[in-house]
């Protein structure tokens, strides 16, 4: 007892899913082999998701064993990754109605699961071993749907949600606490050089379908309804809407992407 009571105060995200491993594990012995070797043998949050990374990742081309390597030194040598994998884990069980528990990001939702391999490459692409962080982008678009570039800049507390046909470009940079619904794309508006993608700010809600283009700002908590095109910047706390898209309203409230309200009322319309 001694040792959960200080596992949950050193690492509460952590000890809340451990338990809830446990349990699953009662609840469905035929998971048990997959339960324990994703998480029960680990000891850490970074540990488990370098398994999973890894076990996700791998091919012929690429062991398991070197890919978790890669990870664990990742892990080791940055703790933001970690702490981003904490938030990214906490944003999706608070905003995703389908998550009702910690363990079930790191299982089964392939956006999170994207979001960390991204964070890898992110690493490996800092550190001036790009072509592996390529390597890391095409693994992540071929198994999960997801295309981020591993020069992308993305914050903490991300929630993809499907996560189906994501592209987020080379130059793009994403706030903290954003949310994006699948099919998303923040892209550039043709061949031109430099600085050329989206920045989002923080608390922004994506809708699906939406496509962000070009070097613009799109204003902190501000939000984009689904299949819009937006080509210019964005006011914060504002409601854009359309092809090409335009203001028609204030945010709705003071964090979308926290509320994930996406219904444009009738003033707004």
């Amino acid at each position: 007892m001694k040792n959960v009571e200080t596992l949950a105060s050193i690492d509460p995200v952590w000890a809340r899913i451990t338990r809830e491993a446990r349990q699953a594990v009662v609840q469905e012995p035929l998971l048990g082999g997959f339960i324990h070797t994703s998480l029960l043998h680990h000891t850490t949050i970074e540990c488990a998701l370098a398994y999973r990374t890894a076990m996700k990742l791998s091919s012929g081309e690429m062991s398991e064993q070197i890919l978790r390597e890669i990870a664990d030194e990742a892990y080791s040598s940055d703790p933001e990754i970690g702490l981003a994998a904490r938030a990214d884990l906490v944003a999706t069980y608070e905003r995703d109605p389908a998550c009702h528990r910690f363990l079930q990001p790191i299982l089964f939702f392939k956006g999170y699961q994207a979001v960390q391999g991204y964070r890898l490459g992110h690493w490996l692409w800092n550190h001036g071993r790009t072509d592996l962080a390529y390597f890391f982008q095409m693994r992540i678009s071929e198994i999960f749907g997801v295309d981020i570039h591993p020069a992308a800049r993305l914050g903490r507390g991300i929630m993809i949600d499907h996560a189906h046909s994501i592209v987020i470009g080379e130059t793009a940079a994403v706030g903290d606490n954003v949310s994006m619904l699948h099919s998303v794309t923040l892209g550039g508006t043709g061949k031109e050089d430099g600085d050329r993608h989206p920045k989002i700010g923080n608390g922004v809600l994506i809708g699906a379908g939406a496509k962000v283009l070009g070097n613009i700002m799109v204003g902190h908590c501000s939000r984009i309804a689904a299949g819009s095109v937006v080509l210019e910047d964005v006011p914060p706390k504002t409601t854009v809407a359309g092809v090409p898209a335009r203001v028609v309203g204030a945010a709705g409230c003071a964090e979308p992407a926290i509320t994930m309200d996406q219904l444009l009322s009738g003033e707004e319309i």
